[in-house]
């Protein structure tokens, strides 16, 4: 008998062990929208709005869009917006039916249906998570990148746009000719200052588009920046069949997280905005030292990881940290010379918070993939690793290991191009180039980093330009492309014959 499938029919009868929302569904109406209904949105931002209509019932239901593949109808439109969070530390799982989103809606081939959502005046806020390459900006500097063809396309043709900063601008505009309501627009994605690049990308654009629209959008449209943190891997066919074989129904939307969760929002909102302080999310004057302290250490050592997993021929997170001479060189890495180059966080020790960090990487229940975290590395290494090594050479300090994490990055694409084999496939936006410079370059590491540091959207003068910077990333790249890369990593780690 096949079992059934998760719906708003089956919320009275779920089976025991399973949360249901705690609230009247059949009565939510949206007031926040999301773009890009991926599994960080289900087991972060929804997971906190279903908190907050448990705590206090309000019109902060959530309209899922979707403007890049994959498809939503037939996963969770066909559950009415409802999945399965499941929480997983080592052997102890935690299955919850998410509820706060109402409906979701495709918009991958044409903006109209995305438009019709975020302009609609019930929206009060648009939060998104749409991935560092979304938001069309040079990660060197966070200015709009006119060099996208996206972005060429929507300054020529703004009516129908294909980017998500000339998604929103539309929905602003058509916002400010019918009803005029304000808007917050949220960005929940990794990047430093996102709110700060999302209004300068979207602002470039309606500097572009003229006619007081940048004007409007000042008064009436705010862009406070976030850090937001929990690690959800892409689910598995191995957790679609866990909720059929231990909860007794199908669920093709299901997602998976880790217990730990936090978000911390900018207090600068246009118009209504939902409390979600009451639910645990920190409102902030400044997210910036917050997030420093995240990207540079749990994404840092996320970035370095994964790497160096790859070249280890490791596959999961929990793999490299299980490996004594990975978790040894990223534990140095972080305390060394990613910490020193922190602000002091509020009510945070900075190495407290590198242990919980590296434990949180530990965990044997999420298959976090090192090629998943690998994916878009390009769009990373800047916040992650660059800003820091940037920070120690204007401190006359050392930056060898984080040197070695940027190795690591070229190696993964470098002995991804043909003259290398190809050895594994990557997705990144540099990879071609990269590639390219592979062919010509060869096994030289030294041209090899000449020419990927000669990659300006990447790589700033202060270091494509620092002699130091770029030996240091030679010497590493040479050790991880030849053939023995763990060899060299003990020989950087002092562990060498151990």
């Amino acid at each position: 008998m096949t079992p059934p499938r998760l719906g708003v029919s089956m919320l009275g009868s779920l089976p025991a062990g399973v949360t249901a929302p705690r609230y009247d569904r059949a009565a939510l109406q949206a007031g926040m929208a999301h773009v890009g209904v991926g599994a960080f949105h289900r087991t972060h931002q929804a997971e906190f709005a279903d908190d907050l209509l448990a705590d206090r019932f309000d019109r902060w239901g959530i309209v899922g869009v979707n403007i890049r593949p994959p498809l939503l109808a037939e996963t969770l439109g066909a559950q009415d917006g409802l999945y399965t969070r499941l929480l997983r530390e080592d052997d102890r799982v935690e299955a919850r039916v998410i509820g706060s989103i109402v409906r979701v809606v495709d918009s991958a081939e044409d903006a109209a249906p995305a438009l019709a959502v975020l302009a609609a005046p019930e929206i009060d806020v648009v939060t998104m998570t749409v991935t560092e390459k979304g938001y069309c900006h040079i990660p060197a500097t966070g200015a709009l990148d006119p060099g996208r063809a996206e972005i060429a396309h929507d300054i020529a043709d703004p009516e129908h746009p294909v980017s998500l900063p000339g998604i929103l601008l539309r929905a602003l505009e058509m916002r400010r000719a019918t009803h005029g309501r304000p808007l917050t627009l949220v960005s929940c994605d990794n990047i430093p200052a996102n709110g700060a690049i999302l209004q300068s990308v979207v602002g470039a654009l309606a500097d572009h588009r003229g006619g007081g629209l940048a004007a409007w959008i000042e008064a009436n449209a705010a862009f406070p920046g976030t850090m937001v943190d929990r690690i959800a891997p892409a689910p598995t066919e191995l957790d679609r069949r866990f909720v059929v074989e231990r909860l007794g129904y199908r669920d093709e939307a299901v997602v998976v997280g880790e217990p730990f969760r936090q978000w911390v929002i900018e207090n600068r909102f246009a118009g209504r905005f939902p409390d979600f302080a009451r639910v645990g999310a920190e409102l902030v004057e400044d997210v910036e030292v917050f997030e420093h302290l995240k990207m540079r250490v749990l994404n840092g050592a996320q970035t370095a990881l994964c790497y160096q997993g790859v070249l280890a021929g490791l596959e999961h997170t929990f793999d490299d940290m299980a490996d004594p001479l990975l978790a040894r060189f990223v534990r140095r890495m972080l305390v060394e010379e990613s910490v020193p180059t922190l602000e002091p966080v509020p009510g945070i020790a900075p190495l407290a918070y590198v242990d919980e960090s590296l434990s949180r990487l530990r965990n044997t229940a999420i298959r976090h993939r090192n090629h998943q975290i690998a994916t878009d590395g390009s769009q990373k290494i800047v916040q992650r690793l660059l800003n820091p090594i940037r920070d120690r050479i204007r401190a006359g300090a050392s930056f060898d290991l984080l040197a070695a994490a940027v190795a690591g990055w070229m190696a993964y694409l470098v002995l991804a191009s043909e003259r290398f084999g190809r050895r594994w496939t990557v997705d990144d936006p540099f990879a071609g180039r990269v590639a390219a410079i592979a062919d010509t370059a060869g096994a030289d590491p030294r041209q090899l980093v000449a020419g990927i540091t000669a990659i300006d959207a990447i790589f700033t003068p202060e270091l494509s330009g620092n002699p130091r910077f770029t030996a240091s990333v030679a010497w590493h790249l040479a050790g991880f492309i030849g053939p023995d890369p763990m060899a060299h990593l003990a020989r950087v780690t002092g562990t060498a014959g151990a």
